[in-house]
C-alpha cells in the first residue's frame, strides 16, 4: 500500500512540475517560446509517426496485411485526409492570427474561441486523430485502426486533462473556465452548431 501511495505522490509531483514548466515557458520571453516551439512540434510529429510504424510492424507480425483493397483504400482515405488537413490548417491559422502557435510552449496570449475553436476546444487534435485513421485506412492497417489510433487518442486525452487544461486554467483563469463549460472537447454538439449559425 505504501508503494502505491509513494508512486501516486511522485506522479502528482511530476505532473505539478510539468504544469509549472509549461506555464513558465508559455508566459516567458518570446525568445524562449520560439526556441521550444519547433522542438515541441518535432517531438509530437515523431510520436505520431512512431504510432504508425509500430502499428504496421504489429500487422506484419500478426500477418494482417491490407485490410482494404488498394483502390478502395485510397477512395475512403482521401476524404478523411481532406477533413483532417482542413481542420488542422484552420486551427493553426486561428492560432497564428492570435499571435501564437498550437504548440503548448508558445500559445496565443489570450483565449482563442474563433474559427473551429468556437465549436470544440481541441479541433487540431480532432484533425490529428482523423489523420491517424486516414493512414490506417490508406495503409490497410487493422492494428492502427483498432488499437494504436485509439491508444493515441487515450494518451492525448489523459495529457490534456492532466497537464494542458490545468495550465490553461492557471494562465487564462475564468475565461477558460467559461469556455470549457460551453465548448465540447473534440466533437461539436448539434446545439453549438445551430447556435453559431444564428
Amino acid at each position: 500500500m505504501n508503494l502505491i501511495w509513494g508512486m501516486s505522490v511522485r506522479i502528482m509531483t511530476l505532473k505539478t512540475k510539468w504544469i509549472e514548466i509549461l506555464y513558465n515557458v508559455a508566459t516567458g520571453s518570446r525568445k524562449i517560446r520560439n526556441f521550444f516551439t519547433p522542438i515541441g512540434a518535432f517531438f509530437y510529429g515523431i510520436l505520431i509517426f512512431s504510432f504508425i510504424v509500430v502499428a504496421l510492424q504489429v500487422d506484419r507480425l500478426l500477418g494482417i496485411i491490407d485490410i482494404f483493397p488498394r483502390p478502395l483504400s485510397i477512395i475512403i482515405a482521401l476524404p478523411i485526409f481532406s477533413f483532417a488537413f482542413f481542420l488542422i490548417g484552420w486551427s493553426v491559422l486561428n492560432f497564428f492570427r492570435a499571435k501564437g502557435t498550437p504548440v503548448p510552449f508558445n500559445p496565443p496570449p489570450q483565449l482563442v474561441s474563433t474559427g473551429p475553436y468556437a465549436y470544440v476546444r481541441n479541433p487540431m487534435l480532432t484533425g490529428v486523430f482523423a489523420l491517424l485513421f486516414g493512414f490506417g485506412v490508406l495503409l490497410g492497417s487493422a492494428s492502427l485502426l483498432v488499437v494504436f489510433a485509439p491508444l493515441f487518442i487515450f494518451i492525448n486525452v489523459w495529457e490534456l486533462k492532466a497537464i494542458e487544461e490545468p495550465e490553461l486554467l492557471k494562465r487564462l483563469g475564468e475565461d477558460y473556465i467559461e469556455y470549457r463549460k460551453r465548448t465540447p472537447m473534440f466533437f461539436p454538439s448539434f446545439g453549438i452548431i445551430f447556435k453559431r449559425k444564428k
